[in-house]
């Protein structure tokens, strides 16, 4: 038992440490993350209509 009380003394020291992002930074992240996904989305779904299309005229 006295091991796991260890651990967490520990684990509280140490998340006393850590450097937590603001809000700011948060939200500059969750927009360069929206931002990246629609834009591959985007790519992804033109070249899946790209690559259908070139199959339905390779099998006419």
């Amino acid at each position: 038992m006295s091991k796991v009380i260890q651990f967490i003394r520990e684990s509280r020291a140490e998340l006393k440490k850590v450097v937590w992002p603001t809000k700011e930074d948060v939200l500059s992240s969750i927009k360069v993350v929206l931002i990246s996904t629609i834009i591959i989305a985007i790519i992804l779904g033109a070249l899946d209509l790209g690559f259908s299309e070139l199959f339905r005229i390779v099998m006419r």
